[in-house]
């Protein structure tokens, strides 16, 4: 057998030279496993510059919207379905602003895919700031977040204990539905109007802060008295239900809303297709911040993302319409992704309780890096489920993003190749480089529909040009064997193997020109680690003890 896979491989050898790839990437794509990614366009917008990307699966651009230099994320971008993009940023200097707490924004532009300005809107005052996130809607509105200054006087009156406002000012955030066409504000929702606190009988929203699990206690403060008492994070809407999806970190919760109130119903307890007005019809993560657990039912931990599992997936996709956020600080290093399901109630159209305490009781599934510390940020990030069953993450502060399969292997890693907004040459190392966020949108998404999507080059300096096109050449040549994969492919540090069923006997890996590197015996059903961290780049061969082979890279 051995005799017979030397031959095979001399007959590569001079393919192999030609094709030896060069050391291993350090930034942009740094991983690809042929056929096993979600086919789409990623959209980033990189803080510490200005520009919007979207990038194909090989990491280079496809388009490129550019801002005045001037500009920052402000945080989000979103591709429509009509082919056009909302940019949320802000002025670069945040020196003297009136408000101003991470994630800030203060404009927000429709453009073309040529990058005309279609519509723009700015806030950005002594009274209100947008801040961190924007949701797109099927009417063509945008939902929007902000902060809205009270002055000390107006939150003590509110029951705010003065001794959590050291700054002697306070930011609660409100909603609001802007028209793009018409230029109106269209529909408002204020957390301002559902408070209750139990600090003060003299104040005003005083009242049993665990009897009404519906308000938000007005002196709840994980923030350090930060006048950014909320913090909001993300926002989504949901047009079945319409209901909005508000991500509130300082609280560790998510909250949902009804969005089929007026803004007048919108202010007060009753109305809408709930009947609870503007009042919280969901909060999920943390029910001891209304009196109804204690740590051990806490399941969010500075959470960013929320959002319903609905874009790009069709109703037979197992977390289809369920919820979805990134858990930033779940562990002392590490972060996980948690999908979840409320069991909204169409017929009481009402979210369930059980012992005084919203559902699930825990996640339906926790996504973890397969190294978990490989994913830890303490803010930003994302989560997005993919149509082919992966999933998609983006560890914000590390400005890295990687595919899981439905296996929780990993088949493809970006790292956005900035220092501090300034494109860096592949070899080097990208630090500074936070992304808030990674959007795939796919092939068929109808705003691609019709646009020139052909490589443009690559944000990195001095790119690996053959990465992609080497290792999908490979992927199109390899059969994976029907009981055993070896992931990650190319290899950096490290070679897995796994199998189903009986393992083989043993294990053979030769480099390119036929020489055994190393055999091993596998050891029941466990996995394989092959250390290759001292193995020169190229292509090597594995061979089992059924005769079964396949190609793998190490690359540096």
């Amino acid at each position: 057998m051995r005799s017979t896979l030397r031959l095979l491989l001399l007959s590569v050898v001079l393919f192999c030279t030609v094709s030896e790839p060069a050391a291993q990437p350090t930034t942009g794509l740094t991983s690809f496993t042929a056929g096993e990614p979600s086919p789409g366009y990623n959209l980033i917008f990189p803080h510490n510059q200005p520009h919007v990307y979207l990038l194909n699966n090989c990491g280079q651009i496809v388009h490129r919207w550019n801002s005045p230099s001037v500009r920052r994320p402000g945080n989000t971008a979103y591709l429509l379905p009509d082919g056009n993009i909302v940019i949320a940023s802000r002025y670069f200097a945040s020196v003297n602003d009136p408000i101003w707490a991470g994630g800030g924004g203060e404009y927000v532009e429709i453009r073309n895919w040529d990058n005309d300005t279609l519509w723009s809107f700015t806030l950005n005052d002594t009274l209100r700031r947008l801040h961190h996130d924007i949701a797109p809607m099927p009417n063509g509105n945008i939902l929007m977040i902000a902060w809205e200054l009270k002055t000390f006087e107006e939150a003590v009156q509110a029951g705010r204990n003065p001794a959590l406002m050291p700054q002697h000012k306070f930011w609660p955030d409100y909603i609001f539905e802007i028209n793009p066409a018409t230029n109106n504000i269209v529909w408002e929702w204020h957390v301002w109007d559902h408070l209750i606190q139990d600090f003060d009988p003299t104040k005003d929203n005083f009242g049993s802060v665990a009897a009404h699990p519906e308000l938000v206690d007005l002196n709840y403060d994980d923030n350090g008295g930060n006048p950014d008492w909320m913090h909001s994070n993300a926002i989504d809407y949901n047009p079945v239900l319409d209901q909005i999806a508000l991500s509130v970190p300082t609280f560790n919760e998510i909250w949902i809303i009804d969005h089929s109130t007026t803004t007048e119903e919108a202010a007060g307890h009753t109305g809408g297709r709930s009947g609870r007005g503007g009042d919280l019809l969901y909060r999920w993560g943390n029910p001891s911040v209304y009196g109804a657990g204690d740590s051990t039912h806490q399941r969010l931990f500075y959470p960013h993302d929320i959002h319903w599992a609905d874009d790009f997936l069709d109703a037979s996709h197992p977390h289809y319409g369920k919820l979805v956020a990134f858990n930033n600080q779940v562990g002392p290093n590490f972060s996980s992704a948690e999908i979840f399901n409320p069991a909204f109630d169409t017929l009481t159209w009402s979210y369930p309780m059980a012992e005084g305490r919203w559902l699930p009781v825990q996640s339906d599934q926790t996504v973890t890096h397969p190294v978990p510390t490989r994913m830890y940020s303490d803010g930003t990030s994302s989560i997005r489920l993919q149509p082919n069953g992966n999933i998609l993450l983006c560890s914000g502060r590390q400005g890295y993003a990687f595919e899981l399969n439905e296996e929780l292997d990993i088949v493809w890693e970006y790292i956005t190749p900035l220092v501090g907004g300034v494109p860096i040459a592949q070899g080097s190392t990208a630090t500074n480089n936070l992304t808030f966020r990674m959007e795939r949108y796919p092939e068929s998404y109808p705003g691609l529909e019709g646009k020139d999507l052909s490589p443009k080059g690559y944000i990195e300096l001095n790119p690996d040009t053959t990465f992609c096109s080497l290792i999908s050449s490979i992927g199109e040549t390899d059969t994976e064997m029907p009981d055993w994969k070896l992931y990650p492919n190319p290899a950096g540090d490290e070679l897995w193997i796994e199998w189903n069923g009986d393992a083989p006997a043993f294990l053979e890996f030769f480099d390119a020109m036929g020489r055994l590197q190393h055999k091993t015996k596998p050891v029941g059903n466990t996995p394989t680690r092959l250390s290759v961290t001292d193995w020169p780049s190229g292509v090597y061969y594995l061979s089992d003890s059924r005769g079964n082979t396949a190609r793998f890279v190490v690359r540096r």
